[in-house]
């Protein structure tokens, strides 16, 4: 009986989020605060009493979500004791951090470099992501490798649901062709880019970087990362894995699967909503899934 613990990416953001910890917590008030200091701004009053609008800027997401996971994670003391970790997406620096292979602060900085490389990435070149559901992934692989536009399956989300990712006429021609081939539905997301896609590239470069002179250590237990979905230990395929999953797939459906094989019985999400837990009961619906 093993226990994972999971770590959200960007949608799972919601104004009051962290508030509760901020308010309750002395040491996860230094953390906020240090943030604060690190990036510039304060993320806090965004977080905490910002709009929605506020929240969905990429450059303010992606730092507060990994605040809230990894502040939560952080006040747990003891009770984490994790036999496995992963993250999805975003989540993945999030993971790292609370499985003490990254610094808060390191891990703070490569997330608000990748925030910002992303958000550049997607103002250079729109696009946009849809959400396909009821259909299996090869099907949508074929489909989307043979049109012409860029479109790729980019989340890998659980079995029947699989969000893909390019320019908007690849996603509206993807789109059209799943409905037409079975797809219950073909759904267009309200993001800022096609994240986990070859359009990703000049963000990829960018953050290369910053992740290659990043101090990069052992994780107190193996990382199931989004590149291959197989358990890591070790810091220079962390790093590798890190940069390359800006432009490759989340293998979410194949991480859940392999840490259930490896022995998780319970999977415990840290951080802003239920989405992962959801998505591994799709999986395995014996499995204890639920919010730290």
């Amino acid at each position: 009986m093993k226990k994972a613990y999971v770590f959200p990416g960007q949608g799972a953001q919601f104004v009051g989020m962290g508030k509760d910890l901020y308010d309750s917590s002395s040491e996860a008030r230094e953390m906020f605060e240090k943030a604060n200091e690190v990036l510039g701004f304060r993320i806090t009053d965004l977080m905490f009493s910002g709009t929605d609008e506020d929240l969905r800027q990429t450059k303010v997401t992606q730092p507060a979500i990994f605040l809230h996971s990894v502040i939560l994670a952080h006040t747990m003391g003891e009770d984490f004791q994790p036999d496995m970790v992963a993250g999805h997406s975003l989540g993945e620096f999030s993971a790292l951090v609370a499985a003490n292979a990254l610094t808060f602060e390191e891990g703070l900085v490569l997330v608000s470099k990748r925030a910002r490389a992303m958000q550049k990435a997607c103002e250079t070149e729109p696009s946009t992501m849809a959400a396909i559901i009821g259909m299996d992934d090869e099907a949508v692989e074929g489909i989307c490798e043979g049109i012409s536009e860029v479109v790729v399956p980019a989340n890998y989300n659980s079995p029947g649901q699989v969000v893909i990712s390019g320019s908007h006429k690849g996603i509206e021609v993807a789109c059209e062709k799943l409905k037409g081939a079975g797809a219950k539905r073909a759904l267009p997301l309200k993001v800022g880019g096609a994240f986990h896609s070859p359009l990703m590239e000049p963000a990829r470069l960018e953050l290369a970087e910053a992740i290659n002179q990043a101090a990069v250590n052992s994780p107190v237990c193996p990382i199931y990362q989004n590149v291959d979905a197989k358990p890591v230990t070790d810091p220079e395929i962390i790093r590798k894995n890190l940069i390359d999953q800006l432009t490759s797939p989340v293998r979410w459906t194949q991480i859940s699967k392999n840490m259930i094989a490896d022995g998780a019985t319970t999977f415990v999400e840290v951080g802003p909503g239920k989405v992962l837990q959801g998505l591994v009961k799709k999986v395995n619906k014996e499995v204890e899934a639920y919010s730290a």
